[in-house]
């Protein structure tokens, strides 16, 4: 499958980021969708979109976004309030985003640091559980050096400690790619973890085990809105009771 552009543009360091994207973009092969898939429509930023014009991205019709809080233990976006108030404020439901660097600390130490830097979560409507990016490493190995049943327990060890923090089970925002090849394909978070596919292409393939349905899908890595480009596999309402846990 096409490899996202997420690790490229978000978070390589400036020296790095044109030999990432050049790699990232030759191991694109698949034809991007021509246009939205089916769903609602979102977005997500980083500090890479800057201070985002949130009231023109309503009216293009923008409904969600995601927001990147923080990237291991040692980085914030320094955009954050801007862009996760922003959403808020224009009507969107939002939620924000942990890079994760499994070859740093544990788990449950990112965990601890995504929610006590802006990854918590609350009953109000608008709020999206925090979602997990783990994917390609911009820095280094793919699979940060971590055995498939490593990498499974790093997984496990964040999604626990977030739940713990939270009583929500984060969303995971993955690759079938990346997934197969570190995580050995698991079936194991499926049954409680909403699925954040990333696929640059005109279908969405195949999903990573255990997952029948995705719950957003990435499609694009730039398009009406700042940011990468979203859908969520439904309504407004069924959006609004995945923010909410149940009815609000």
């Amino acid at each position: 499958m096409p490899r996202p552009l997420r690790s490229a543009l978000r978070t390589a360091a400036t020296a790095a980021l044109a030999t990432v994207t050049l790699a990232a973009s030759a191991l694109v092969g698949a034809t991007p969708a021509s246009a939205a898939p089916a769903g609602l429509p979102g977005m997500d930023v980083s500090s890479y979109q800057g201070n985002v014009n949130w009231s023109a991205a309503w009216n293009n019709g923008a409904r969600f976004a995601y927001v990147k809080a923080t990237e291991g233990t040692y980085y914030t976006n320094p955009y954050f309030a801007q862009q996760y108030n922003g959403s808020y404020n224009v009507g969107m439901i939002r939620g924000s985003y942990h890079f994760a660097r499994p070859d740093t600390t544990s788990g449950a130490t990112q965990a601890n640091y995504f929610v006590d830097h802006g990854g918590g979560w609350s009953k109000d409507g608008k709020t999206l559980p925090g979602a997990l990016d783990i994917e390609y490493n911009p820095y280094g190995s793919t699979c940060y050096g971590l055995s498939q049943s490593a990498m499974r327990s790093w997984i496990a060890s964040f999604v626990n400690q977030y739940y713990a923090r939270t009583g929500r089970w984060a969303t995971i925002y993955t690759t079938t790619d990346w997934w197969t090849t570190c995580t050995g394909n698991t079936s194991q978070f499926a049954s409680t973890n909403p699925l954040w596919i990333a696929r640059y292409s005109s279908t969405v393939g195949t999903l990573p085990a255990g997952w029948s349905v995705y719950s957003f899908w990435q499609w694009a890595s730039s398009g009406t809105f700042p940011g990468d480009q979203d859908v969520w596999n439904g309504t407004w309402d069924r959006l609004k009771v995945l923010a909410c846990n149940g009815p609000c």
